[in-house]
């Protein structure tokens, strides 16, 4: 058949079944095939059209603002079986924008029909480093936990360039299919660990190194190092040269508990394309608390494994100020490139206070729409915005870092919501502020 972006699904009844398509304008589709030779043996279904005047979240543009008239896109079919109910998914609108999501529809066949799932999309990732999550797979661990991956949207070099997220997910009491994205950039306990609530699995390590100074061994250009503690993956730091012994320093400003540090490489003047024997990073890190004395703490120098986005989990914490990363080889042409240093861990004090002033107007006009907005505080660095469709289904979550608003284009006509936003700072959280219904 002439399938594009094709899933197989094998029932436990042994019955196959592939379900297809990518377009803006066909809906996607599912059909019975032979488990021998792959052929039709049923009718093909049309499964689902994507439906933005209703769904805030399907709309097509970075912010689901239709800032073009290409109608939004629907890809990426899956599906997954769980107590009895089919939930097959899809991707919308478009990869390459940071609200690319996956929603659900449910039903008693694998062929339908499937009802809108009321809790929608199901993973969902706006905000933060990483952002966007579509286009993904669902599967349990062998614990029975499970786990969604998806793709994230780059889209710097290439309109489609993209990077791949792994996030916890489960279904409820209810059966609503959620996935948690919330700290889903920061330190994860991973398929290890056997923990049931997705929301658990956050670490509680805080980002140490948002907006800290750098010093950097030298510069290419405008590409500079303020980029490197930005907390954006779009901007990019990039030496003069590839060579061994560039590098960068950052300041955490005091001593601070280091647990994890992630080096986020990216390409600068790179001409090499295919795979290569070469294509690995090595480097080693240094800690000091004077900035003069300095204490070797990771060493990659015998790596040769190609790991763009090299997290690093300390065996045990470090009390340190300045982390210095050092190159010692890279790709064989370029330049010695970071889009982002992100070091984790905490420092002592206080947690930030609970946020004041949060306000969630809804568009009268347009009840897809709402601007999110609070009191901005000293004592945080970011806030998580928490939403859903009950007050104790607020599975969603939009982080926004060093602003106090937040235009919020991703609801659904005639579905309340329901709302809380905690402040985020380096020794933890704030408490949610008091559920907003809209």
């Amino acid at each position: 058949m002439p399938t594009w972006d094709p899933y197989v699904f094998l029932d436990d009844d042994g019955k196959l079944y592939e379900y297809y398509g990518s377009s803006n304008e066909y809906p996607l589709k599912g059909v019975q095939i032979s488990r021998e030779d792959f052929t039709p043996i049923s009718k093909i279904h049309d499964i689902m059209l994507l439906h933005p005047k209703e769904h805030g979240w399907e709309r097509f543009g970075s912010n689901n603002d239709d800032e073009v008239t290409l109608a939004p896109f629907m890809e990426g079919s899956y599906m997954t079986k769980h107590n009895g109910k089919y939930y097959f998914q899809y991707g919308a609108p478009g990869t390459e924008f940071p609200v690319y999501a996956d929603g659900v529809y449910v039903g008693d066949n694998p062929l339908g029909p499937f009802t809108y799932q009321h809790h929608n999309p199901m993973s969902y990732k706006p905000g933060g480093f990483v952002q966007g999550v579509g286009h993904g797979g669902t599967w349990s661990d062998a614990k029975g936990n499970y786990w969604h991956v998806g793709t994230c949207m780059l889209s710097l070099k290439y309109k489609f360039e993209r990077r791949i997220g792994l996030y916890p997910m489960a279904f409820d009491c209810d059966g609503v299919m959620y996935c948690i994205t919330s700290f889903g950039d920061y330190p994860t306990w991973n398929g290890d660990h056997n923990i049931k609530d997705p929301a658990d699995r956050f670490t509680g390590w805080m980002l140490l190194s948002y907006n800290k100074p750098v010093e950097v061994s030298s510069t290419d250009s405008t590409l500079v190092a303020a980029n490197l503690t930005d907390e954006s993956m779009r901007t990019y730091w990039s030496a003069a040269s590839g060579n061994p012994g560039e590098w960068v320093k950052v300041d955490l400003g005091d001593n601070r508990t280091v647990r994890a540090i992630q080096l986020n490489y990216y390409d600068n003047k790179t001409v090499q394309h295919s795979r290569a024997n070469d294509l690995y990073y090595q480097y080693q890190i240094f800690a000091s608390d004077d900035g003069s004395n300095w204490e070797l703490v990771v060493d990659k120098s015998d790596n040769d494994r190609d790991v763009p986005h090299d997290y690093v989990e300390l065996k045990a914490p470090l009390t340190t100020r300045y982390i210095k990363v050092v190159n010692l080889h890279m790709p064989s042409s370029g330049c010695f490139c970071l889009s982002e240093i992100r070091v984790f861990g905490n420092a002592e004090g206080a947690k930030p206070a609970a946020v004041k002033g949060f306000k969630v107007e809804r568009d009268k006009n347009d009840q897809r729409n709402a601007m999110i907005s609070w009191q901005p505080q000293s004592d945080a660095y970011g806030y998580n915005i928490y939403f859903g469709t009950e007050p104790d289904k607020m599975y969603h979550c939009i982080t926004v870092n060093g602003k106090n608003a937040y235009d919020f284009r991703g609801m659904d006509v005639g579905t309340t919501y329901y709302f809380a936003i905690e402040a985020l700072n380096e020794v933890g959280r704030s408490p949610l502020t008091k559920v907003i219904k809209r």
